[in-house]
């Protein structure tokens, strides 16, 4: 069946012939189903291997734009859901997408962010096996909502969390920080901002994978997305029982970043990353964890930003340009609202 319509009517969601010429014009043309059931059926040789554990994840993606510098809502979407997956330390396999379209979206800004997730799947190794399609009216949405679940395998022996973090371990992120909430901001226009600030939208699965080869006592990792990269930290101090102190000079910031920041009053360590990696590893272990995530595209700018402390128990602290120290708190509120 040929799609003939330009934009996305009520019918396309009612269930008869104008859904079915939308499933499979749009969706099944990109991801390719095996079957066209009501349930994707797998089946993959990790899960025999004793002590391997399936990892599940699930997230919704309302990006406003749904299309800005570095990426859409369908790569986000799937770089996403991947890098849940990864940074537990499991292989990502298999993903769901469901759709929720507003009534007048235009079939064609559909099609490039299907084809985007298509794309992302494909670089990341996974497959995009089942899914969704609701339409609403006019005024009931944006535009586009996506929301992807992901299942992977953890391998057997594996165990990364954020409680097994120790006093002198090192903190270490795989590149520039605030990218994505800096481009975001300026891709809606609203601040009058001149910038050439591209999304870190990305996945990162196949760095992950490089780290554990190399770093194999990585305690764990977490990608800083919605509350940056403070956030993130003060979650694993928590969980930890420990303190984490962290360099401003070695934090990896663009200029133009720094700049919108300062700009804007926003503290960078806040804004949204949608492919950043903070990784916590053993000292021994730091220079080969840093080693192979320079050797790829996705953590060519890697560096260490900190280290594990013995406490106070769930309090980040940063030493400043001045010499001084100042907390560094879990965000109140939101910066910047639809990020993601």
């Amino acid at each position: 069946m040929s799609l003939r319509e330009t934009r996305i009517t009520l019918a396309h969601g009612g269930g008869g012939k104008a859904m079915r010429e939308l499933i499979e014009d749009v969706f099944c043309a990109a991801f390719a189903p095996e079957a066209m059931e009501d349930q994707a059926r797998l089946m993959t040789d990790a899960l025999q291997q004793p002590g391997a554990r399936l990892a599940f994840t699930t997230d919704s993606f309302v990006v406003d734009p749904v299309e800005f510098p570095g990426g859409d809502i369908g790569k986000i979407a799937v770089c996403g859901t991947v890098n849940d997956l990864a940074v537990g330390g499991a292989v990502p396999l298999w993903l769901s997408a469901a759709f929720i379209l507003e009534e007048g979206v235009e079939v064609a800004l559909l099609r490039r962010i299907v084809a985007s997730m298509q794309a992302e799947a494909q670089e990341a190794g996974v497959r995009i096996v089942t899914g969704d399609t609701k339409v609403v009216g006019r005024g009931m949405a944006d535009k586009v909502f996506v929301t992807t679940a992901g299942v992977g395998v953890i391998p057997p022996g594996r165990d990364l969390a954020a409680a097994h973090i120790c006093p002198g371990d090192m903190v270490l992120v795989n590149g520039v920080l605030g990218d994505h909430g800096a481009a975001i901001l300026a891709a809606r226009g609203d601040m009058a901002l001149s910038s050439d600030i591209v999304s870190d939208c990305q996945g990162l699965g196949h760095l992950m994978a490089a780290v554990l080869v190399a770093a194999p006592g990585t305690r764990a990792a977490r990608d800083a997305t919605r509350g940056g990269v403070a956030s993130v930290l003060n979650e694993m101090a928590e969980a930890g029982g420990c303190g984490i102190e962290i360099d401003e000079a070695a934090l990896p910031l663009r200029p133009q970043v720094r700049g919108v920041c300062e700009i804007l009053g926003l503290d960078p360590l806040y804004l949204a990353n949608e492919g950043t990696l903070v990784l916590v590893v053993p000292e021994a272990e730091a220079e080969a964890a840093l080693a192979a995530m320079r050797a790829r595209p996705e953590g060519a700018d890697a560096v260490a930003i900190g280290r594990v402390t013995g406490g106070p128990a769930g309090r980040v602290t940063m030493r400043t340009l001045f010499g001084g120290a100042r907390i560094v708190d879990m965000l109140v509120g939101e910066q910047l609202p639809r990020i993601c």
